[in-house]
This record gives C-alpha cells, structure tokens and sequence, in this order.
C-alpha cells in the first residue's frame, strides 16, 4: 500500500508563496506521506528545494515541464 499522496496547486502565485504553502501543507502530513506541488514561478526551482533541505523532509522528484514545475516531497519518518 502505498502512502497518502496531497495534491498542491500553486500555479500563478509568486516568491515566496509557493514555498510558504507548500511549508504549511507538510506540517499538516502524518510521516511518510507525500506531497505534489504544481507551480509556476520559476524561483521555486531554488525556494523549494531549500525549503524542504531546512525541514528535513525528503524531495522524491522534481521535474520541470513545459509551463510547470513539479515537486513530490515526502514527509520525514519521525527519529
């Protein structure tokens, strides 16, 4: 069984938002739940990444498309 996956969408809102939410949402996550973040602000490329490095939560996957970016981030395991 594969864990609970929240979907995100952020598209059109700008720096620092897309980071701010999605920070918000991950609180909400029990561990090891995931989260699908869509946005378009290009400086989320940099603002999430870092985001998630200062959460200790885990980036799975970061993909940019055509007129998107996409981020799945699973919540850390409690330690």
């Amino acid at each position: 069984m594969s864990a609970p996956l929240l979907k995100l969408d952020l598209t059109g809102l700008k720096c620092p938002l897309p980071a701010l939410r999605t920070r918000k949402a991950l609180r909400t996550l029990a561990p090891g739940a995931q989260i699908e973040v869509v946005c378009t602000d290009p400086m989320a490329t940099i603002d999430i990444p870092n985001m998630v490095r200062e959460t200790g939560d885990i980036l799975v996957e970061s993909v940019r498309r055509e007129t998107h970016l996409l981020f799945r981030i699973r919540k850390a395991e409690l330690s």
